[in-house]
């Protein structure tokens, strides 16, 4: 996802989530933020497997000790 996309989203997903935080309902916002940012990490990790497959931009790694 694009950066603007993710703060766009989180902008407009401010106000449920605050409403529920002011409910004493803090814990499930905070599930669909950890959600959502799981979600997301997945996506680029499944993006940077993929370009390693194909070779990627370096080709080859060098080992770090």
């Amino acid at each position: 996802m694009k950066g603007i996309q993710i703060v766009l989203f989180l902008v407009v997903m401010a106000w449920p989530l605050y409403y529920l935080y002011e409910r004493q309902l803090g814990a499930i916002s905070f599930l669909v933020l950890a959600i959502f940012f799981g979600v997301i990490s997945y996506k680029e990790t499944k993006k940077l497997k993929e370009q390693d497959k194909c070779g990627g931009k370096n080709g080859k790694r060098e080992k770090i000790k």
